[in-house]
């Protein structure tokens, strides 16, 4: 039976599981008082370094959700997202609009990586 991992864990979630060598990230946010474009690189970062915890690095991303509070927001998200991805490692990809967790974020990202 493959072990589950829980790191960062409130009660309510988990910023990181780990099952076998898959890796899933809880949605993760920038400053709510920054722009989209800044909203999106503070989040990247995040992701960035849970993955490092994690035995990663965001070459290995297989899929990523992303919310956005509008999708008029969608092509200044993408300028970030585009430049911060490796070419040839592009995970498969999801992007909707949804209310987030507190009207003044605008970008939320969810992950599941390979180890």
């Amino acid at each position: 039976m493959t072990q589950i991992e829980r790191l960062h864990s409130t009660g309510r979630m988990s910023r990181i599981v780990i099952h076998g060598d898959t890796i899933y990230l809880c949605g993760q946010v920038g400053n709510a008082e920054s722009s989209v474009a800044d909203q999106t690189r503070e989040t990247l970062a995040k992701i960035e370094g849970l993955l490092a915890e994690a035995g990663s690095d965001k070459t290995k991303i297989l899929q990523a959700t992303i919310w956005l509070a509008s999708m008029e927001d969608f092509a200044e998200m993408n300028a970030v997202w585009d430049n911060w991805v490796v070419p040839g490692t592009e995970p498969a990809r999801a992007c909707g609009e949804a209310a987030l967790a507190r009207p003044e974020l605008k970008v939320e990202i969810i992950i599941t990586a390979a180890r």
